[in-house]
């Protein structure tokens, strides 16, 4: 909501002011001026960007407006699962049972009491792959955190790129508002036999190519290209909060303790406080 307040906010100031000092919103009109800066700029997208970048930009572009689940409650669900987990494997034959929940993720009964979770495929492959490799007695404490740093680095890689790629566009749009200007003037210079009236209609629709390119990159595009960097940081965080579960506890802190190591990894605004991961120990234990 906060997105859409702010994007509103750039709107209405300078619609608002342009009104005030006696403009005419009519002359802002120009589609076709609006085809040639949007329409090249995203061809330029997509020709610079692979496919799934492209897709990906799409898709985080709209979890800027609609959140991407990465909240408050799926990380108390997270917590939760990496606790009923640990309290699994320290079960009688728990390692065994513990393989049949992370084979079969989709299946499990324990995965399935978090649907905020189960949803994410990126994280519930990041839980299991490494709680499985976790079972492996001769592997290293640091090789193991090594792994895990590594895979996390590379999805935090991957999960940067909408961003960067938006970032470009959003760069680039104002050189194509300048693209839109230039053809206004030239459509502008084959009519200067005309009527006054026409000639400065056609400057106007130059000049408001400029504006719009520089509106649409510094208003727009480049907001929502940063919104998307700090919406994927909180799925790289996610990533964050298992690995250290998964090492405190492999090191042999009790899994109420391991839980607790890994909610101090959170942002401020995600993190559970000690009495709700109270609540969950308590809820396990009943």
């Amino acid at each position: 909501m906060s997105k859409i307040v702010g994007l509103l906010m750039v709107i209405l100031s300078v619609g608002g002011g342009y009104v005030l000092s006696h403009g005419h919103l009519i002359a802002l009109w120009q589609p076709y001026e609006v085809l040639i800066i949007m329409g090249a700029a995203f061809g330029a997208f997509v020709v610079g960007n692979p496919m799934h970048v492209v897709k990906d930009t799409i898709r985080h572009s709209k979890y800027v407006f609609t959140g991407s689940g990465y909240n408050s409650e799926l990380f108390m669900n997270l917590l939760h699962l990496m606790h009923d987990l640990f309290k699994t494997a320290r079960k009688p034959g728990g390692k065994k049972i513990l393989e049949e929940h992370i084979e079969d993720p989709e299946q499990s009964a324990l995965f399935s009491k978090f649907p905020t979770v189960q949803g994410k495929h990126a994280l519930v492959s990041f839980i299991c792959d490494f709680s499985r490799l976790s079972l492996v007695d001769n592997l290293e404490p640091h090789d193991f955190d090594a792994l895990m740093d590594e895979s996390i680095k590379t999805a935090s890689d991957e999960a940067d790129h909408p961003g960067h790629a938006l970032h470009e566009m959003a760069e680039s749009l104002p050189g194509f508002g300048i693209v839109a200007a230039v053809l206004g003037i030239v459509i502008t210079m084959g009519s200067l036999d005309g009527p006054a009236e026409a000639i400065g209609a056609h400057i106007a629709a130059a000049l408001v190519g400029t504006f719009m390119g520089v509106l649409f990159g510094y208003g727009f595009v480049g907001p929502i290209s940063k919104a998307i960097g700090y919406s994927v940081s909180y799925e790289v965080k996610a990533m964050e909060c298992i690995k250290i579960c998964l090492s405190s506890y492999r090191n042999g802190m009790p899994p109420v303790l391991a839980v607790d190591a890994g909610r101090g990894t959170l942002f401020h605004d995600i993190k559970p406080t000690f009495v709700d991961m109270e609540k969950v120990v308590n809820e396990q234990s009943d």
